[in-house]
């Protein structure tokens, strides 16, 4: 099997952020998250199961290691007790299942959500590749790099235009959507060597620690809807 995730810092920087807060605040919730496919698939997604479950085993026999822990410490607002939670969590196998409906493929994750809020990422990019590994390798790859190539030069086109008050800068936010892990590391390292002066950061906080890159993300909806289950009031939460 070739896993799809090798590292538990390979997942959007705004997971560790909620996850810090829920740690601190909840961590007597109990939540349940629920895989959905948005799109129409070119084939059943039940197929998959098999190798699904392969990749939920791999990705439960991960832990974090001295040097990611010493990454995420060194992010100002990551505080040394969550470092300290961090350094004796592991995925357990009984919080999270997977299984065919007809041809549709259902994951779900069920337990303190300080536990299963972090499965949600790294799920959609195992289920993402799986499913991409299907197809024509090289095609896929060659038609990237040509659109890559594309936004790049007309990246620099822009170059040409007045500079304006506020300039143009983005980041990438790729994790839950990507082809696979090398492709968007590939894409991530191309446009911080081809346009540095517009790409600014990266979600993916493997990418960000490797690359030397700024790790970018604050909060999602499950952040916002966790506190409308639990009755805070707004003007409350937002403290």
């Amino acid at each position: 099997m070739q896993p799809v995730i090798h590292s538990l810092l390979d997942t959007d920087l705004y997971k560790f952020t909620m996850w810090q807060t829920m740690l601190h605040r909840h961590p007597q919730t109990q939540a349940e998250y629920t895989f959905v496919c948005r799109n129409e698939p070119a084939y059943p997604l039940a197929e998959l199961l098999p190798e699904v479950d392969r990749q939920l085993d791999h990705l439960c026999s991960l832990r974090f290691d001295a040097g990611e822990l010493a990454y995420l410490g060194g992010l100002r607002f990551i505080r040394s007790d969550f470092v300290d939670f961090l350094r004796i969590f592991q995925f357990q196998r009984e919080f999270i299942t997977a299984r065919a409906n007809g041809g549709k493929l259902e994951i779900v994750a069920n337990g303190p959500q300080v536990h299963v809020m972090a499965f949600e990422i790294y799920v959609l990019a195992i289920v993402n590749e799986l499913y991409f590994r299907r197809f024509d390798q090289t095609a896929a790859l060659a038609e990237g790099r040509s659109r890559l190539k594309a936004k790049i030069e007309h990246l620099r086109e822009f170059d040409k235009v007045p500079a304006r008050r506020h300039p143009f800068e983005f980041f990438d936010f790729g994790v839950r959507r990507r082809f696979s892990a090398d492709w968007q590391r590939e894409v991530v390292a191309t446009f911080k060597r081809e346009v540095p002066q517009y790409f600014k950061g990266a979600s993916n906080v493997l990418f960000a620690r490797d690359l030397g890159l700024v790790p970018i993300g604050t909060m999602a909806h499950e952040y916002l809807q966790t506190y409308q289950a639990l009755g805070v009031r707004l003007r409350d939460f937002q403290r």
